[in-house]
């Protein structure tokens, strides 16, 4: 098997299982519980919740721990928005679905909401969303990394400019730039992760909401870490998460140098098809290749790739079962190229040995579909 949809989901790492494993076996004890036991857990969700915010030069009461990015993301758009006056919103078009849709919600409820222009690599120009800026801009909402082209933002550069709009809040969904890029978080009301992309454990997730900002509950009842989201804690999925954001942290320049080579290899293999345009330019985060094969529908290359054991993505996982990448046709202004994406995903334990295979099994499928479509 070759797999190649490392920004979907990634596979847990053994080292971040057994951590989950020893955590769960060791702390049975509900963390909200006063007992011996219950306290036990509690230290351990408290010692990595310290160690969480220390690598990510916050405090610790910052942190919100959720099910996940889709429920980070819409506890801080909702939240934020009905906690704090101001009836507008400015976002892009490359945000992911479980950014959308909770703006796409606000904005059936009354808030105005508007797109700011990006540059011809996808970068938010930065002079339209000044000119876009009102007095009752409550949110502006941008990813740090488009997830199905790769595009990044300039998202400390945003951070000045909103500073100087105190009534104004940022959300950053950072899911796929954590631990690949170093990110300042100093100028960032709210920003959003979890260990899913960094191979840890699916089921928890992040929201960091910086002291002193209000922010409405989605979910109430109940004693939690914090007051912002009820449920019981689980200690294994922090302590692991805990774990996975640690060693993605100290290994990121390794891993971003080694999987930049990867993908240096796979441009210049594709580029000889006179079938692909290459959608992420060469600024794009390094781990995500959105190519699209001109004549092809997504779902044929993607099946009969996987036919040949091999495993990448039309559009995003999270995505509708549309025929058209959004993200594609706003960066490219080109149907063609938006009805016939992929994306390729790299990680750090992706082989070079495994590329060159994906080039050979590609080369076939790229001949057979070419030919079933010539003759149709």
């Amino acid at each position: 098997m070759i797999y190649l949809d490392y920004s979907a989901a990634t596979p847990v790492d053994k080292e971040i299982l057994d951590r989950f494993v020893e955590v769960s076996t060791n702390y049975p004890a509900n963390p909200n519980s006063k007992h011996k036991l219950g306290l036990a857990a509690k230290k351990i969700i408290d010692d990595c919740t310290n160690n969480i915010a220390s690598l990510l030069n916050i405090k610790p009461n910052e942190i919100i721990y959720t099910s996940g990015a889709s429920e980070s993301n819409n506890l801080a758009i909702k939240g934020i928005c009905e906690a704090n006056p101001g009836k507008h919103i400015i976002t892009t078009r490359f945000e992911h679905s479980s950014v959308t849709g909770p703006i796409g919600y606000l904005q059936r409820k009354g808030y105005d909401v508007d797109f700011v222009k990006s540059d011809k690599y996808g970068r938010v120009d930065i002079d339209d969303l000044k000119r876009l800026l009102r007095d009752d801009t409550v949110l502006v909402s941008i990813t740090a990394v488009n997830s199905e082209i790769g595009i990044i933002e300039p998202i400390e550069q945003i951070g000045e400019l909103l500073k100087e709009y105190p009534n104004c809040y940022f959300h950053v969904d950072l899911t796929q730039g954590i631990t690949k890029l170093d990110f300042n978080l100093e100028n960032i009301d709210l920003a959003v992760f979890t260990p899913q992309k960094l191979y840890g454990i699916r089921g928890i997730g992040i929201l960091i909401k910086k002291e002193n900002i209000k922010l409405e509950p989605l979910i109430h009842g109940g004693a939690s870490t914090t007051v912002y989201r009820s449920g019981t804690p689980t200690p294994a999925l922090i302590a692991s998460f805990e774990l996975a954001l640690e060693k993605g942290i100290k290994n990121r320049i390794k891993n971003y140098n080694y999987v930049l080579d990867l993908n240096k290899y796979l441009r210049e293999e594709l580029k000889k098809y006179n079938r692909v345009r290459i959608n992420s330019d060469e600024q794009a985060l390094p781990y995500i290749l959105n190519i699209s094969i001109i004549g092809y529908k997504p779902q044929d290359v993607q099946h009969a790739l996987e036919l040949e054991d091999i495993y990448i993505s039309t559009q995003t996982a999270c995505s509708l079962n549309n025929s058209v990448s959004a993200s594609v046709l706003s960066l490219t202004n080109d149907q063609e190229r938006a009805k016939s994406s992929v994306r390729i995903s790299l990680s750090p334990i992706t082989t070079k040995k495994e590329l060159e295979e994906f080039i050979v099994k590609f080369d076939k499928v790229y001949n057979e579909l070419g030919e079933k479509h010539e003759n149709n």
